[in-house]
């Protein structure tokens, strides 16, 4: 009721109103204008302030310049003010003229952006124009990608598709912001800003958004509209974070997509995945299904109606679209699936070709690329690079959660199968994940037996947890489950820790390593790159 009061006393709507209570406390939802987020921001944490002084007896904030929790009046006096300072009537009137040209409109601290893309321009928030040349603007092709797992393979092999058909394209993911085969921007932008910097810049005639679960939490989703979106997968990860406590809660929460998809767009879904399916009886978007299995009753269902699908029939990649069938290219055939034995990579290039045939882009491009993406490490750098040392197998991938992992697992299994020889793994995990989370991965890595793990931190990710808190969870774990503790080595950094890896290994052994900091992973590649006399 405080915040409802609040909000009347500045003005704002009161539809929309939400309060999400869940195992670890209460998270709050309300409209507010587009020009005054921050001051939002500023009565949800207001708001919290104030239960939490109630509930706990936790000291009064005394933050100044900030609303007062012991003082409704002095609050709604500053609050005024920051809602007056942020207020930007001009950007308003401008995002609604947009909206009825059809053209999407971002606006934030960097500025106003009409239209996207090659067809956008934008303004700095202090000089608005009072003319806007309308007939310049336009959209581009938007495509929303999210999931557990595969979300920047995706990304990769829409962009490398859209490239192939002549577009100039542009995406975001947990390496950076890439423009035209680019690096403009290093680092995790898989969020809303990294979605922006793509929608942004004037090169770009194709957009692939990497849309990660917390961007989606924190600060919703950067478009309004998208063509086309795809959720790859949903697997057990992030639990305890917003609100999101189990799989249905983070399907969910990936599910947010559909509200950008309209009666002209596609949602683009994995059968394979039992969560999916069954949320998806509530969706009213178009909807597209993919999967290992070109005869999976959901698929051959919804071919029926004159859905579009994409699946494996007789180990050839089988695309169904407007009635037509296409035949892709044998899976094993294609350098992404490691000769069939990452299975996971099918899914991928399933997703990502129905994607890109929805959004009218040929067969013949599509099989194309998929015909050759993969062969070079830089087509998909830190996702199952290869590499041959001598004698020994080196995987490197971003595996991060328990089937991410397991997925690896089984590819180095299959790569060793002919060798007879032993798996190495590194293995570490970022400390936002609760003692659960963490003890499920060394339960996943001990179910591949490995011969030798060096457990390490991951620099960066640490997220509130002490130095060699994770590695020592892990270690305990591994030790619970039959791991010999002579098998066990724990080195902190992760470059160290994979050049043990590479110290230890002899012929014939296949050696992984999930690398997740950036410069980390820099360093290991050139390192690796120093040591190979064959790359396969």
């Amino acid at each position: 009721m405080r915040v409802r009061a609040m909000m009347a006393a500045l003005g704002w709507p009161l539809r929309d109103f939400a309060v999400h209570l869940h195992r670890s406390g209460a998270s709050l939802a309300f409209v507010a204008p587009e020009d005054q987020l921050l001051t939002a921001t500023e009565i949800n944490e207001w708001a919290w302030q104030g239960v939490a002084v109630n509930t706990a007896q936790f000291p009064w904030p005394q933050a100044p310049g900030y609303p007062a929790v012991w003082d409704e009046e002095a609050a709604v006096r500053t609050l005024r003010l920051m809602a007056r300072g942020e207020a930007n009537a001009a950007a308003i009137a401008l995002m609604q003229a947009a909206k009825a040209h059809e053209l999407p409109a971002f606006f934030d601290d960097d500025g106003l952006t009409l239209g996207a893309g090659e067809g956008g321009l934008t303004w700095p928030n202090d000089a608005l124009p009072a003319e806007v040349p309308w007939r310049e603007l336009h959209d581009i092709p938007t495509v929303l990608v999210t999931g557990s797992n595969g979300k920047t393979t995706t990304v990769r092999l829409l962009a490398a598709m859209f490239r192939k058909a002549g577009k100039r394209s542009g995406f975001n993911c947990t390496d950076g912001v890439f423009v035209g085969g680019e690096c403009v921007e290093s680092g995790d932008y898989s969020g809303p800003n990294g979605a922006r910097r793509v929608l942004r810049d004037a090169r770009v005639q194709a957009a692939v958004l990497e849309t990660a679960r917390g961007g989606i939490l924190r600060r919703g989703l950067a478009v309004h509209r998208a063509d086309a979106a795809i959720v790859t997968n949903i697997s057990p990860d992030h639990f305890g974070e917003y609100g999101v406590h189990d799989l249905s809660d983070l399907a969910d929460a990936k599910l947010v997509l559909a509200r950008a998809i309209g009666e002209d767009g596609v949602l683009v879904l994995n059968a394979d995945d039992a969560l999916l399916l069954e949320k998806s009886a509530k969706l009213t978007c178009p909807l597209a299904w993919f999967s290992l299995d070109d005869n999976h009753p959901h698929l051959v269902a919804h071919r029926r109606h004159g859905g579009a699908t994409c699946g494996v029939a007789d180990g050839v990649l089988t695309l169904e679209i407007r009635g037509i069938r296409y035949r892709l290219g044998p899976v094993d055939a294609m350098p992404l699936t490691l000769s069939g034995s990452a299975r996971y990579n099918i899914a991928n290039i399933a997703g990502a070709a129905l994607v890109a045939a929805c959004l009218g882009l040929s067969a013949e491009v599509i099989a194309a690329v998929l015909a050759g993406f993969g062969a070079s490490r830089e087509d998909n750098p830190g996702r199952l690079e290869r590499w041959r040392i001598g004698d020994v197998s080196v995987l490197l991938d971003y595996a991060h959660n328990p089937e991410g992992l397991s997925g690896l697992l089984t590819v180095a299994r299959s790569v060793g199968a002919s060798t007879g020889g032993r798996l190495g793994l590194l293995l570490g995990q970022a400390g936002n994940r609760d003692d659960g989370a963490i003890r499920e991965l060394a339960r996943t890595a001990a179910a591949a037996g490995p011969d030798f793990v060096v457990l390490k931190d991951l620099d960066g990710y640490m997220r509130g947890r002490a130095i060699g808190e994770v590695p020592g969870i892990l270690r305990d774990e591994l030790l619970r489950h039959g791991l010999p503790e002579t098998n066990l080595r724990t080195i902190l950094p992760e470059v160290e820790a994979a050049q043990a890896m590479l110290a230890w290994a002899r012929a014939g052994d296949v050696v992984v390593l999930p690398v997740h900091n950036l410069a980390a992973r820099a360093q290991v590649v050139t390192w690796l790159d120093a040591q190979v006399v064959d790359t396969r």
